[in-house]
């Protein structure tokens, strides 16, 4: 086990009619606020007159910024930046799911920043301070609303960068899981996918000794996968949705990260597949894990059969540990064809002729991934053998 240092400082509010007290959180920080969210669901679902509501019976100014979309725009980010400023604000409301919160954080930490935001983005600067960012989620997908994580896309170039670092982990979020109940299927089950991805990438280490964090990963991923199972039949279901929820939080607020190091690979893969062609990102990396996972699975072949055993209780009797480990990853595979998800980019309609340049500007900056580090040459291949 790795050395660490390990703290959260979002304060989680859960459960039932939680969002009522948004105004009540808010006021703790600030009278004059910027509320940011994307499209009109949360007026059609009439979440948005009970925050209005919430924040007014507490005198509360308000300022909005709506328009968010997936793969959030360093354009929007820009213009909140402005908005701010020019309205003295001092605390943001995020009202959705990871894009949303993304970019609240986005425009939090460039407030307070001399210079283009983007700089954090592309490693030329690190933020030191940031306005503080509240949460109300409506969807159990990113973890955003307890991690130290944002990720842009610049419409120039159509780069899609993140930035990870504690001071932009959000002050408050609020989680009510019946926030989610408007959300279609195919939504959730992307959703329950980028849930599955944050733990797995966590999972695949090569830091020995971490039985503790591989119990934590294993026993939030076999939740994630029943839960799933039974919301593919009861969308309604409220344990199932606070079980997934709460996951979701847990998979990417660094618990799980404690003492060990993940792989990431895949992840920026990923967001060069929707940087340019905009796919939801838990449908990505649907597309995307199991070709990683057939490409690196001899880099740490006992890893793979712990996941194939422990997690998909694949039967140790096969020939041997690599077909336990390849059993392993069919049954994820076929668990992701179960919930709607592609197994491949071809099933998301994205052709291979722009491979190369996504392999190119996947390693800009260095080989990427730990349990195996992929180069130019490696992304390219998981890319092809995704198709």
């Amino acid at each position: 086990m790795e050395n660490f240092t390990f703290e959260n400082k979002t304060k989680v509010i859960f459960g039932k009619e939680t969002h009522l007290q948004a105004g009540r959180e808010v006021k703790e920080y600030s009278k004059n606020i910027l509320l940011h969210y994307g499209g009109g669901s949360i007026k059609k679902t009439g979440l948005y007159d009970r925050i209005i509501t919430s924040l007014e019976e507490e005198g509360i100014k308000f300022h909005e910024l709506s328009g968010v979309k997936p793969n959030p725009r360093l354009s929007l980010v820009r213009e909140g930046i402005e908005l701010c400023k020019k309205e003295n604000i001092d605390f943001i409301l995020a009202i959705g799911g990871g894009s949303v919160i993304d970019s609240a954080k986005a425009i939090a930490t460039g407030v307070l920043y001399d210079g283009d935001v983007w700089d954090f983005y592309t490693n030329k600067a690190t933020p030191e301070q940031t306005l503080p960012v509240g949460v109300v989620l409506t969807i159990a997908a990113a973890g955003s609303e307890g991690s130290g994580s944002s990720v842009i896309t610049n419409e120039d170039g159509w780069y899609k960068r993140p930035l990870d670092t504690d001071v932009i982990k959000p002050a408050f979020s609020i989680l009510n899981p019946e926030l989610t109940y408007s959300l279609p299927k195919y939504q959730t089950m992307c959703g329950v996918t980028d849930i599955m991805s944050h733990i797995i990438e966590r999972y695949f280490t090569n830091v020995n000794q971490t039985d503790l964090t591989d119990r934590l990963c294993e026993a939030a991923l076999k939740t994630v996968i029943n839960n799933g199972r039974i919301l593919l039949r009861d969308p309604d279901n409220y344990a199932a949705r606070a079980e997934i929820m709460w996951a979701g939080t847990l998979a990417h607020n660094g618990l799980l990260d404690t003492g060990r190091v993940g792989d990431w690979a895949t992840h920026m893969i990923e967001h060069e597949v929707s940087g340019i062609y905009d796919v939801t990102h838990g449908a990505g990396l649907a597309a995307l894990f199991p070709a990683w996972m057939r490409y690196v699975k001899n880099e740490n072949l006992d890893r793979f059969v712990q996941f194939a055993v422990r997690v998909w209780d694949v039967d140790l009797a096969f020939d041997n540990q690599e077909e336990i480990a390849l059993e392993g990853i069919r049954r994820f595979e076929k668990f992701l064809s179960e919930i709607g998800m592609p197994t491949s980019l071809s099933q998301l309609d994205i052709p291979n002729d722009r491979f190369d340049e996504m392999a190119k500007k996947c390693v800009e900056f260095g080989p990427i991934g730990n349990l195996k580090e992929l180069n130019e040459a490696d992304v390219l291949h998981v890319l092809k053998h995704s198709c």
